[in-house]
């Protein structure tokens, strides 16, 4: 790859890490966490993992829909848009987690299993 495809993917990687902080705030409020995991510049593909709290967040599912359809409207240089939560089948570390499966996270859980989750304020 030469010097300047790298700096055209960082400036891509850039534009899509402000469209995420930008577009959904509530996911790091949330305690939630978003990553690129994959950038294909020359097939416009892109692979954003959810973590922490969107592991088992009720509405993850709807965030994810909604990342997939304004990313590709929003950012020319997207056609197609690849998002999980680690949390739906894919197998343990399809997600880019590490190894074994993710679990739930919620800011200040006690670890009990009779919690149904945080409920969403917005």
């Amino acid at each position: 790859m030469s010097t300047e495809q790298q700096t055209g993917d960082d400036d891509l990687r850039e534009e899509i890490s402000n469209f995420l902080r930008r577009n959904f705030p509530q996911i790091q409020m949330h305690g939630g966490s978003a990553a690129i995991q994959d950038l294909d510049r020359e097939t416009g593909e892109v692979t954003v993992a959810l973590g922490g709290a969107c592991s088992g967040c009720g509405i993850s599912p709807m965030t994810i829909q909604a990342i997939k359809s304004r990313m590709v409207k929003e950012i020319p240089e997207i056609k197609q848009v690849n998002a999980s939560t680690g949390m739906d089948g894919g197998g343990a570390g399809d997600a880019g987690f590490g190894g074994g499966g993710m679990s739930p996270s919620f800011p200040g859980e006690g670890g009990g299993d009779d919690d149904e989750g945080p409920e969403a304020p917005f």
